[in-house]
């Protein structure tokens, strides 16, 4: 085969290819950097190996001579390595001649060269064996209580702190929060109110109908609903709303380093952004319990009029049926579950990592923990409540 030359710029850098058989020699004259071999020297010389190196280079050896290169900087060393890489690839191998001893330990960099192209693993699998996952699985378990135990510890200490200096809280974020918590939510909680309420009344009147007993259906709505429907509801609701948006808000913070600012300045984050969205969960949760309340038995009043139960009779069985005890049983319940849903919003955009998802994590670890809390804690209560009558 003849010399082939792969000229870029003569005043530049030169490449002359000659390859017979199995053996291909490679000359390099000039000055190589990223402007020299990117005009086209070093997609041509890849094109004339990968020719000559065919389906399968095995026993093909290619010399390079660099006794005529003046200069040779990171791009020629990386243009030396893609040719000793392409070579080792298809079987073959590569001699560097006439290297010039200061360029020796840029090239000694990059030795063994396998290490830059590891060999992708396709059969890749865990190998893990299920005893260490449960167990690892276990141990993330019991450490994310421990967070939690301890960050209850902090919030009862900052509620201890307001309680002594309540002149030191910050209001105006308590009350910023408590309207976006509170009053934006109105308008959802009243939906999911009525519809429940609707619901919930034409299930009982169908069961009841076939005993004659339609009037009997206030009773069971109305104290379903202040004991037990209306709190959990709108716990339910208020972490979808809430607690993703306190993760989210602190996560953000915890993103771009503003925590660490606040603990760099001295101030204690937990009081300063923590407790103005615990104040407003502990104000909001109740308050939206009872609107909830109201507007699921009012729902329930209008739909028992198909069925002929005037508003009147309806208004006095909720009046026979519901006590004191039942609504306490309720606030106390939503208190709780307000609680929850702020504290585990905060705690989550407290834990909050680094990356591109880390928020929108936050976000739903809060959301899908609050839920998880007030399943527990209203399962809890209510045998609480079947015990003690409360």
């Amino acid at each position: 085969m003849a010399d082939i030359a792969l000229p870029t710029n003569p005043d530049a850098a030169d490449a002359v290819w000659h390859a017979a058989g199995n053996e291909a020699s490679l000359t390099l004259s000039g000055h190589f950097n990223a402007h020299t071999l990117g005009n086209g020297l070093w997609t041509r010389t890849r094109t004339a190996q990968t020719s000559w190196l065919g389906d399968s280079g095995t026993g093909k050896g290619l010399t390079i001579d660099l006794a005529q290169v003046s200069y040779l900087d990171g791009a020629g060393i990386a243009f030396l390595i893609d040719l000793q890489h392409a070579q080792e690839t298809a079987g073959g191998q590569l001699v560097i001649h006439n290297l010039d001893q200061r360029y020796a330990p840029l090239i000694a960099q990059y030795q063994p060269i396998n290490n830059l192209f590891p060999v992708p693993d396709s059969d890749h699998h865990d190998t893990k064996s299920t005893l260490i996952r449960v167990g690892q699985a276990t141990e993330a378990t019991v450490e994310d209580a421990r967070n939690q135990i301890v960050f209850i510890g902090k919030l009862a200490s900052a509620l201890g702190w307001a309680a002594r200096n309540p002149r030191q809280v910050r209001w105006n974020d308590f009350i910023n929060v408590a309207v976006e918590a509170g009053v934006a939510a109105l308008p959802i909680i009243s939906l999911v109110a009525f519809l429940i309420g609707v619901i919930l009344a034409f299930q009982s009147a169908i069961g009841l109908k076939q005993f004659g007993a339609e009037t009997f259906v206030a009773n069971l709505v109305s104290l379903s609903i202040f004991r037990e429907l209306g709190p959990l509801m709108t716990a339910i609701l208020f972490a979808g709303r809430s607690s993703a948006a306190f993760a989210a808000e602190i996560g953000t913070m915890t993103v771009n380093n503003e925590v660490d600012a606040l603990v760099t300045g001295g101030i204690d984050p937990i009081r300063f952004l923590v407790l103005p969205r615990l104040l407003a969960g502990l104000l909001v949760a109740p308050i939206l319990s009872i609107f909830s309340d109201l507007i699921g038995i009012f729902a329930a009043s209008l739909t028992m009029l198909a069925y002929q139960v005037p508003f009147v009779t309806f208004y006095e069985a909720v009046l026979k049926t519901i006590h004191v005890n039942d609504i306490m049983s309720g606030l106390t319940k939503s208190l709780l579950f307000g609680l929850i849903v702020a504290g585990v919003g905060c705690l989550r955009g407290m834990q909050t990592g680094t990356g591109a998802a880390a928020v929108g994590l936050s976000a739903t670890r809060a959301v899908v923990t609050s839920l998880i809390l007030i399943v527990m804690v209203d399962g809890i209560f209510a045998y609480i409540s079947y015990k003690t009558g409360f």
